[in-house]
């Protein structure tokens, strides 16, 4: 694997207060035990197992550079602290193989992470040079450089459009496939001058660096984020006890998509309407503890620009007595 030296400084978790807040009423008993579904830098592990003396964490992360990180981060709290190498919709057989029944908080941080975004021969970041990679799993082999040198141009076309909303994707496609017959397409900075060139110049003045939006494409496709997401949050509401918590984090309107539409449904009764009571089998599972998507407050994007597209919703799991048998 390759080598990277440790950060200089710890990047500032988002939404940090505000987690712990959720998730804390799911975890003060004497054997809670917490999954932190995407670990990164693990930074809301330290805070919740700085808070909560008898909690045990699960860290999981696809990324062996960011668990090892991370290991060395959270040595201080010994075996409270679980690390697993996986991707996080495999939260169900990570906890199998750990004996561990049920868990009574999961936290999902999602998207690139800072660590990720810093690292230019990563390839995530369009503001630097580096190879066109994108994997947050390093042992895969499946790059960036495949999908913008192999796919043909309707595929380019589609992911740009469904995982970036890019509504210049034709243009881009176009200028792909034309650069790459002279020579690949190998470095995120000839991939970002190509999509710069390509969208009109009107577009270029606006909205940050146009290339973005196509960065944001070819990492969900590289790492099937979407995907992967929407398989994770039923997995976690299957390895809830009673009363847990979700806590999801995401950064755009894709994710949280995925996310609202999951929240309501395990929210809302599936009966059909004007009947006394709810059917057996379609009561709701969860109640939502967040109204709506929080964003973060000005005082946050501040102190940590990159909170800025965050938004934050939590579910509780609903013990079955609650519901009608």
């Amino acid at each position: 694997m390759m080598q990277h030296e440790m950060p200089r400084q710890a990047h500032v978790p988002v939404f940090l207060d505000r987690v712990i807040q959720l998730l804390t009423p799911a975890l003060r008993h004497e054997s809670a035990v917490c999954v932190d579904a995407t670990l990164g830098a693990g930074g809301h592990t330290e805070a919740l197992l700085t808070s909560l003396p008898h909690l045990t964490v699960v860290g999981i992360d696809r990324d062996r550079y960011a668990l090892e990180l991370a290991q060395r981060r959270l040595e201080p709290f010994g075996s409270r602290f679980i690390p697993a190498h996986a991707v996080y919709d495999e939260i169900g057989e990570v906890l199998a193989d750990l004996d561990i029944t049920a868990v009574s908080g999961v936290l999902f941080d999602l998207g690139v992470s800072s660590m990720q975004l810093d690292i230019a021969e990563r390839g995530f970041a369009y503001a630097q040079d580096g190879p066109l990679d994108m994997r947050m799993d390093q042992s895969r082999d499946f790059t960036a450089y495949d999908v913008v040198n192999t796919y043909a141009q309707k595929d380019l076309e589609r992911i740009l459009k469904r995982y970036g909303e890019e509504r210049f994707a034709n243009r881009i496609a176009r200028r792909i496939l034309s650069d790459r017959e002279k020579a690949p397409i190998s470095t995120s900075r000839q991939l970002a001058d190509l999509v710069k060139e390509s969208v009109p110049a009107a577009t270029r003045r606006t909205g940050g660096n146009p290339a973005k939006r196509t960065f944001q494409a070819l990492r969900i496709e590289v790492n099937r984020e979407l995907d992967v997401l929407e398989r994770a949050l039923p997995a976690a509401r299957n390895v809830m006890a009673p009363h847990g918590r979700i806590v999801v984090l995401s950064y755009h309107s894709l994710e949280d998509r995925i996310v609202k539409r999951d929240f309501a449904e395990s929210s809302t009764s599936s009966s059909p309407p004007g009947l006394p009571m709810d059917l057996p089998g379609t009561e709701p599972t969860t109640r939502l503890v967040t109204k709506g998507a929080q964003p973060p407050d000005a005082e946050e994007i501040e102190e940590n620009p990159r909170a800025a597209s965050a938004k934050l919703r939590a579910i509780e799991k609903l013990p079955d007595h609650n519901r009608h048998s």
